[in-house]
């Protein structure tokens, strides 16, 4: 009886290693798997962004079970070596990973609350934990994080609003019969331009509609102007060699060595 539970524990220490290994470790099957983690939650983001818009089709049940299964064997296996489990259920990823999770192995009940398979695009906050990950496998992404990290702001902030407005307005409001006349609206608020065919209805709706206006005004033009205007410019400093200074920068500020960026001005 004590061999068969040495026996055990062994079993599961090894196996806990080799996942580490397989998330965390330096070898080429490692990065090949951290690679092909990356691109499935590439492809599954653009798959819930593409669904979305057709969120009436229920034919791709089997397809988003196994995608289910997937994340849930996926979600499992990052809890089985962390090392604050709690922590990670409870943090907004994780608590987004677990929805996600529970609308596509509850199809019955994703269809009596559709906002559950809407609130899929609550997958769009593992863009930033792919970020991370490509930030250390790829110059790229270190070179134009700042525009990167500020089109996935963009883009998870614009869906996400979207999928509240098609929550909220779809059952009481007969402007919005669908995911795209939610998104319609969503982008003509946030750029302030109301065009006005398209109005939230009830005090929900008008506070709901405030609130993205707010945003709009601040948080979206924001991330628009960062975009197209990074806060962040690369140019290799000659003495220690950081290569991401503001724009506006005279002196490295990990060495103080003289730049000499080429500006624009001051405007």
């Amino acid at each position: 009886m004590t061999n068969t539970t040495e026996t055990g524990l062994v079993f599961w220490q090894q196996l806990k290693q080799r996942i580490d290994h397989l998330y965390h470790g330096s070898s080429t099957s490692s990065r090949y798997f951290r690679w092909g983690l990356l691109i499935f939650d590439a492809i599954t983001i653009l798959y819930f962004v593409a669904a979305s818009f057709f969120h009436q089709v229920d034919e791709f049940h089997v397809l988003e079970e196994g995608i289910g299964i997937i994340f849930l064997v996926e979600f499992c296996a990052r809890l089985f070596i962390s090392k604050t489990r709690l922590r990670d259920i409870f943090h907004p990823v994780g608590l987004a990973d677990l929805i996600v999770i529970v609308s596509l192995l509850a199809p019955s009940l994703a269809e009596n609350f559709s906002f559950l398979r809407v609130l899929r695009s609550l997958r769009l906050l593992r863009s930033y934990h792919m970020l991370k990950n490509l930030r250390q496998q790829s110059q790229f992404v270190r070179l134009h994080e700042d525009v990167i990290f500020s089109v996935v702001n963009l883009m998870v902030f614009i869906f996400v609003i979207t999928a509240v407005v098609y929550v909220s307005q779809a059952s009481s409001n007969p402007a919005i019969n669908n995911y795209i006349d939610a998104l319609y609206f969503t982008i003509a608020t946030l750029t302030t331009t109301g065009f006005g065919d398209i109005t939230l209805v009830g005090a929900v709706g008008r506070l709901l509609a405030v609130l993205i206006m707010i945003f709009g005004i601040s948080l979206f033009l924001r991330l628009i102007q960062t975009i197209f205007r990074p806060s962040k410019i690369s140019y290799e400093c000659q003495v220690c060699g950081l290569n991401r200074h503001d724009i506006d920068a005279v002196h490295c500020r990990h060495c103080g060595q003289v730049l000499h960026i080429t500006t624009e001005g001051a405007s």
